[in-house]
Order: C-alpha cells, then sequence, then structure tokens
C-alpha cells in the first residue's frame, strides 16, 4: 500500500527556491520489525532510520543539510530535484525535504 504526503505540491518539486531553498524527494521505506528509513534517490548515500515518520523526516532534513554542506564546501555540484512522479513506487512513501543552500548562485549546479 502507498502512503502519499499530503504536504506533496508537484508544481514546486523543481523549483530552486530565491532564497536558497531547495526541495528534494525523500523516499520512506518500512519493513516489518523495522524502524522507517528514508532515503534520496537525487543524492545516493544519505539515509536515515528513526520509530517513527516524524522523527525520520526530521533526521533526513539534517543528514541532507549536512550532505549538501559537505558538497558545498568541496566546490561538488549539487544536484537538481528529481520530480516525484519519475520517482513514485507502490511500496514507497515519497515526503519532502527542504535544503538551505548557502549562497547557493556561488555553487555549480549539476546540468541534469
Amino acid at each position: 500500500m502507498s502512503i502519499r504526503d499530503p504536504e506533496i505540491d508537484p508544481q514546486a518539486w523543481l523549483t530552486s527556491y530565491g532564497d536558497g531553498m531547495r526541495r528534494y524527494v525523500g523516499v520512506i521505506h518500512k519493513e516489518s520489525g523495522s524502524d522507517f528509513g528514508l532515503s534520496f534517490p537525487d543524492l545516493p548515500g544519505v539515509v536515515t532510520a528513526a520509530g517513527t515518520i516524524a522523527e525520520v523526516r526530521e533526521l533526513a532534513g539534517r543528514a541532507l543539510a549536512f550532505h549538501v554542506e559537505g558538497l558545498l564546501e568541496d566546490g561538488e555540484p549539487i544536484p537538481e530535484p528529481t520530480s516525484p512522479e519519475q520517482l513514485i513506487t507502490d511500496q514507497d512513501v515519497l515526503t519532502t525535504i527542504q535544503v538551505r543552500l548557502k549562497a547557493a548562485r556561488h555553487f555549480p549546479t549539476s546540468a541534469s
């Protein structure tokens, strides 16, 4: 069964905000007997887990911010967000996680 996050606004997904905010798709996974896990298809390796959806979203925001800040410090490109329509599967839960990009206009972004 698929659960859709009520905060998802498909029109807002690919927006890079003027205030340095960018919204990435987070995929929430839940196996029987385990915590909720959350990963970012656009940022492989950025994952987190927690006992509730609210907790996993909060931790994911921290993990995402930490990863993006590391990319910025290293002068690496920041991937463009993928739309949820391109990522939806019947077994996943999608949620939005925003990250503030420090002086985003001064750093390269990938040409996805």
